[in-house]
């Protein structure tokens, strides 16, 4: 793509230009669309499944395989693509695999077996989205996406506030179309980014773009997740960074030391005075009873350090090893709140330095393009994200997640070479 391209693109131009994608790119845009919302899971749960026990809802089960059965016919359409993108995220490809390995000695194979399966399925859709769209094309895609998941949400708590809104632990919540004002909270931060980066992206559509961030916001706060308004608080704050940045190296250099400075400072406080800290953040020193059971979960992952205990089926087999940290912690504990601890449990130490060392690697190559390019008005601040929500939730490679769509699709297009 060209550089005036990137300045000012129009999204339809791609298609229109080329006859032979006149047809086809319009409807693998919309397939694209449609499977990243069933992938954020919105509508679909509140509306079919019981959140206590959602596998049990026979919906949710047979509506991923359409999805499946798209993704693989979408990468068979473009085998060259697909084959490259397979040969430069190996590493996310063998992260996946694991997870299909770990049947082997997982607790509950038949568990592990379909949830593995959804992982790699999810994971391929992911790989998809890189190969097929430039980073304009894939932004702004991701940003309709999300600008539907707004409408709906707020629609939602608004005619139907007994399934929108919160009437128990958080009365007065928003929860838009999922079952959590957390979910609600998180989806929308991610939304506000997208809607921010659009806009660098597609200057035409930039008012639109910059409304929907706004409502996106208002959601966020309507919400009331302290964890989604501290990710919220980095897409703002990446955008002014990188485009101070782009002004000269001077500005450059401000910034990244800022960056340390503030993160040092941060560190010494949480390591000096973590209950203070934690209190001027809005939370309790135990981010709400999840340091009591982290340090029941680190010494059931260390029971089993090099394998763990097969994806996904620590939390299923009732009379496993889940049956003392329900004991220790006194009530049915559903998932480790914490992506690293989660994949500790489910693939072992491997897995977790897998994933670290993919992280950091994608981190880099994201900061690499600080200077230029149209992707760091996204995919900075988004890979940010996702480190700072995995330290309160399970959200490293989860099987039919948006997220794990959204950082695969992120990962594997800084690893091509072209934009």
């Amino acid at each position: 793509m060209s550089r005036a391209a990137i300045v000012d693109p129009n999204f339809l131009r791609p298609w229109r230009s080329a006859p032979t994608l006149a047809g086809t790119g319009l409807l693998e845009a919309g397939l694209a669309i449609l499977c990243l919302f069933l992938f954020s899971q919105g509508l679909v749960g509140p509306l079919f499944a019981d959140p206590a026990n959602p596998e049990a809802s026979a919906i949710l089960r047979l509506i991923w395989l359409p999805v499946y059965a798209v993704t693989a016919v979408l990468l068979i359409a473009r085998p060259g693509a697909a084959l490259e993108v397979f040969g430069r995220n190996r590493l996310i490809l063998a992260l996946v695999g694991l997870t299909l390995v770990s049947v082997i000695w997982s607790v509950s194979p038949d568990t592990t077996l379909r949830r593995s399966f959804a992982l790699i399925m999810t994971t391929l859709f992911g790989l998809w989205l890189a190969s097929r769209w430039s980073w304009t094309e894939l932004i702004i895609l991701i940003a309709s996406m999300f600008a539907g998941l707004v409408v709906l949400s707020t629609i939602m708590a608004l005619a139907v506030p007994s399934l929108g809104v919160d009437h128990a632990v958080h009365a007065g919540a928003w929860k838009g179309i999922w079952w959590e004002k957390n979910t609600l909270g998180a989806m929308m931060a991610w939304g506000s980014l997208s809607f921010c980066a659009a806009a660098m992206m597609d200057r035409k559509r930039a008012p639109l773009w910059a409304g929907f961030a706004l409502w996106a916001t208002a959601l966020v706060l309507l919400s009331t997740s302290k964890t989604a308004l501290l990710a919220w608080m980095i897409g703002p704050a990446g955008l002014i960074g990188i485009l101070l940045c782009r002004q000269g190296f001077g500005f450059a250099t401000l910034m990244i030391f800022l960056l340390i400075t503030l993160s040092s400072t941060l560190g010494l406080l949480l390591l000096i005075a973590p209950v203070e800290a934690l209190q001027a953040l809005g939370r309790d020193a135990t981010l709400t009873g999840r340091t009591d059971i982290w340090g029941v979960l680190v010494n059931q992952a260390l029971e089993a350090p090099w394998t763990g205990f097969g994806y996904k089926a620590y939390w299923v087999a009732e009379n496993g090893p889940v049956f003392w940290v329900r004991q220790a912690t006194g009530w049915d504990v559903p998932t480790a709140h914490n992506g690293w601890i989660e994949l500790a449990l489910a693939i072992g130490i491997p897995g977790v330095v897998g994933m670290a060392f993919l992280y950091v690697r994608t981190f880099a190559r994201a900061f690499g393009g600080l200077f230029r390019g149209p992707e760091a008005y996204w995919s900075i601040a988004f890979i940010a994200m996702i480190g700072i929500v995995s330290i309160s939730e399970s959200n490293l490679m989860q099987q039919n997640s948006l997220g794990w769509v959204l950082f695969v699709a992120t990962s594997a297009k800084l690893a091509l070479s072209r934009h």
